[in-house]
């Protein structure tokens, strides 16, 4: 099996679920995010766009239920051995299905827990989940559960970010030197993924950012491209993928020679970045983090120009994004532990002189600081 964790490691990360589940009085977890899937067993596949579910008791019993394409892609990638399959067919409920299950592993009666913030399960779908269980079982939403165990990552998880940071580094270094006048964005966009791929990468889980003139200010993946003219911005936010782990930067590039507000932007973003940096230690929270953020941008006078939140966490992540539980926005309880995974953004958003400016980096949390990951630095590139 193309498993990407040992057997131990996954049964461990189950174990901890399980513990979870029992101490709360729960007799199963119904997992729809994909993300938990692939933590938890090594499942790896695209089939989430359709209807779902991994039933994990609170005994250890796994049994995923899914279509008829994904089940030689569950017995390839994963731990899973017992395996239902839903038809595909006109008018076709696998709610229905997935009751039955829950009834052969004696959940009549009982109360189970329900990954609910998923992109797998949508409103209709839940609502045929919620017609299938009613009466006969209690739930509740735990869509925290293995995501809070997600946040802390192992050493062999560090090993894929690193080298995903890498990765990073290296389409870093192509968007740097393909962004000149007359480029056009696709080509720098087409270089950056080169360089991921040929690196080894995997394909990630948000679409690239780039956006050049007024466009840079978007900061959103949006069609329609064009080429960089002689006194230009480009806006890149972008990462480097690795067995689905993400290691994420952001960067301003300019073209001709940089004006004294570009320049001030960008040494606030730096002063921004660097104080969240040093906010960034085990005991502070993401709202912590923030606070930082938005003094050093408040106070250098670019106040008007920041966003409502600066990051997130990063780590195992499937389209359509790699944006990870928790964000870092005001009051933000969440705290941070050693081998948490960071992504920083510093953005500021000028629309009366349409500029636009950003850096951002990831890091890793230790025992008593932060590391930052890239090794490209946060200098101020003009071509």
């Amino acid at each position: 099996m193309p498993l990407h964790f040992t057997e131990q490691e996954l049964a461990a990360r189950r174990e901890r679920v399980v513990a979870e589940l029992q101490d709360k009085g729960l007799a199963a977890l119904l997992i729809f995010r994909q993300e938990s899937m692939y933590y938890l067993t090594g499942y790896d596949t695209t089939g989430y766009s359709q209807f779902q579910c991994l039933y994990l008791g609170a005994d250890g019993k796994l049994v995923l239920l899914t279509r008829s394409a994904d089940l030689r892609q569950a017995r390839l990638t994963s731990v899973i051995e017992d395996v239902h399959i839903w038809v595909d067919s006109a008018g076709s409920n696998p709610a229905q299905d997935l009751w039955q299950i829950l009834e052969e592993q004696g959940c009549r009666g009982q109360r189970l827990g329900v990954e609910m913030d998923a992109w797998c399960l949508t409103g209709q779908r839940w609502e045929y989940v919620k017609a299938a269980i009613k009466g006969r079982c209690e739930y509740e939403d735990s869509s925290e559960l293995v995501s809070r165990l997600r946040l802390v990552k192992s050493d062999a998880e560090l090993e894929y970010v690193r080298k995903a940071a890498a990765l990073a580094d290296d389409a870093l270094a192509a968007a740097q030197q393909l962004a000149r006048p007359g480029t056009p964005e696709q080509e720098v966009l087409a270089g950056m993924q080169s360089a991921v791929f040929n690196g080894g990468g995997d394909y990630a889980a948000s679409r690239f950012i780039i956006g050049s003139g007024e466009n840079a200010l978007m900061v959103r993946n949006f069609t329609g491209y064009r080429a960089l003219d002689a006194n230009d911005q480009l806006q890149l936010e972008f990462g480097g993928a690795y067995r689905h782990y993400h290691s994420c930067l952001m960067r301003t590039i300019l073209t001709g020679e940089p004006g004294q507000q570009q320049r001030a932007m960008h040494a606030a973003c730096c002063d921004a970045l660097q104080a969240c940096k040093d906010a960034a230690r085990p005991g502070s929270t993401f709202g912590d983090v923030f606070d930082a953020h938005a003094e050093s941008l408040d106070q250098s006078g670019f106040g008007d120009h920041r966003l409502n939140a600066c990051g997130y966490s990063l780590g195992a992540l499937y389209p359509p994004t790699w944006m990870d539980w928790p964000m870092i926005f005001r009051d933000n309880p969440v705290a941070l532990e050693p081998n948490m995974v960071i992504f920083m953004h510093m953005v500021l958003l000028d629309w009366d002189q349409r500029l636009a400016m950003s850096v951002g980096d990831t890091v890793l949390v230790t025992t008593n600081g932060c590391e930052t990951l890239t090794k490209m630095g946060t200098g101020l590139t003009a071509n």
